[in-house]
């Protein structure tokens, strides 16, 4: 059986998120909790992941990003030598321009070395946190699947995605 860890952003994605509605799809769906949703502490965020993947086999396991949970599953994969079953990585933002609009430190670099798994990013044309060509280049960095669907915001609640029957068909290509 495959084990699914939810890894929101920044805020932590509410009850109309995607990642929200694929934790009712079944039982090995979980959310990986973070201490502080808001006051991101990207050490620490790569730490929870580690705890909350202890006990697993890494065979079975599948991350799934959002947003900030995308660079953050990178760093804990660059410190990381388990090597897991894979990773879906939807609307990696621009690190530096989140940076900047945030005011807030994340990373003194942003992982961009080949991550050990699978992974998939999908991303969109018109995303406020990044543009297409940023995500492009995360995807060929990190060696990853790269999914270009359009006109879809930042893929969140916000931008129409909350019961993602699509996502759930992507993620499925991980195994």
């Amino acid at each position: 059986m495959t084990n699914y860890f939810i890894v929101p952003g920044l805020g932590g994605s509410g009850p109309d998120h995607w990642q929200t509605y694929f934790e009712t799809t079944g039982d090995n769906f979980q959310r990986i909790n973070q201490k502080d949703w808001d006051a991101p502490d990207i050490n620490q965020w790569v730490d929870t992941i580690e705890a909350a993947l202890s006990g697993y086999d890494p065979e079975t396991v599948i991350l799934v990003g959002h947003s900030l949970g995308c660079p953050t599953i990178a760093q804990w994969a660059s410190l990381s030598e388990k090597r897991i079953k894979g990773a879906l990585l939807v609307a990696p933002p621009d690190i530096e321009s989140f940076q900047e609009k945030s005011n807030v430190t994340l990373f003194n670099r942003l992982p961009t070395d080949k991550i050990n798994f699978p992974t998939i990013v999908v991303a969109s044309t018109n995303d406020h946190w990044s543009v297409i060509e940023k995500a492009e280049f995360y995807a060929e960095q990190w060696g990853s699947k790269f999914i270009n669907i359009g006109d879809a915001g930042h893929i969140n609640d916000v931008s129409g995605y909350g019961k993602w029957e699509d996502g759930l068909k992507i993620l499925s290509l991980l195994g």
